[in-house]
């Protein structure tokens, strides 16, 4: 850098600092407002305005809920093939959480169930097995009329009266037949040979000679029948008394149905199950009088 002065002799001055940018000055920050004090007035207006707030919460959706309410989901009651109308009825009573009883009274009321004629008001036989819905609000005519109504529309059609009429029997006295092949049958495959049994024997003019139908008279479930039982007079004891019992004894399927109408092939008289899985059928008495003793042989061995 260059200083110039007055006279060339002169000593030369000192030089000036050179100045310095002065620094900003500081921003000042804004003070913050003072902060409002709520009046005794003001603190019950905020406080009654959360409570309100809180309330409106909850009450919304109960009314929601009110308004929508939600939709029930059907329990189911399951009624198996060849169940009596009495352990239907048992079943209705405990799905519906009803007293014992009440079913019975509903179904024999007069009028109550779409029953054929030849039924004479007895729902044996009528009480279709099936699956089906129960809602709160199910009441047992409803109920066992929805039961009946489908075994109108499974007994009614035209293949069951044409087969029925083909065999000499009614419709009515096909579920009769049906529900003693529905009894009788060890497994579903054997129901067409026992349903032409029935029909061999009936042509032949023989008694039946059923267990199962002599057991539904005397109200228990069993293959054991003694020389007393087939004494009964009642009028299920086909022992005694020849043609088919005067009503249904359970409540059979389509399969047992389908085996009246369509039987199979064969000269069969007699048959008996031996063990499960294992029912023989014969048309020789002597052969059958020994699978008995088979039978018998096996049962004694089962009760040691």
């Amino acid at each position: 850098m260059t200083y110039r002065s007055s006279s060339p002799y002169a000593p030369p001055r000192r030089p000036r600092r050179p100045s310095l940018p002065r620094p900003p000055r500081r921003a000042r920050l804004p003070r913050p407002p003072r902060r409002a004090r709520l009046t005794r007035r003001g603190r019950l207006t905020l406080l009654l305005g959360a409570v309100l707030a809180v309330a409106a919460a909850v009450t919304v959706p109960l009314l929601l809920s009110h308004d929508e309410p939600a939709v029930e989901q059907p329990r189911t009651l399951l009624i198996p093939e060849g169940w009596r109308a009495g352990q239907v009825y048992t079943a209705v009573d405990r799905a519906l959480r009803l007293p014992d009883g009440t079913a019975r009274k509903a179904a024999t009321a007069p009028g109550v169930l779409p029953l054929p004629a030849a039924a004479g008001g007895n729902p044996e036989g009528y009480l279709f097995p099936a699956t089906y819905p129960v809602l709160s609000t199910t009441t047992p005519e409803a109920l066992l009329r929805f039961m009946a109504d489908t075994a109108a529309k499974h007994y009614g059609v035209q293949r069951i009266a044409e087969g029925a009429r083909a065999h000499g029997l009614s419709p009515y006295e096909t579920v009769v037949a049906a529900s003693i092949v529905q009894a009788e049958a060890d497994n579903p495959e054997d129901m067409a040979k026992v349903a032409r049994v029935l029909h061999n024997r009936l042509a032949q003019g023989m008694p039946l000679q059923m267990d199962s139908t002599l057991h539904y008279a005397l109200g228990r479930s069993t293959v054991d029948t003694s020389v007393a039982d087939t004494k009964s007079e009642s009028p299920y004891n086909t022992y005694a008394r020849k043609g088919l019992p005067p009503t249904p004894i359970g409540n059979p399927g389509d399969q047992a149905i389908d085996a009246v109408i369509r039987p199979a092939d064969g000269d069969w008289l007699y048959f008996v199950t031996v063990a499960p899985g294992d029912t023989r059928f014969t048309a020789d008495y002597a052969a059958h009088q020994a699978n008995v003793a088979e039978f018998n042989a096996n049962r004694g061995a089962a009760q040691r």
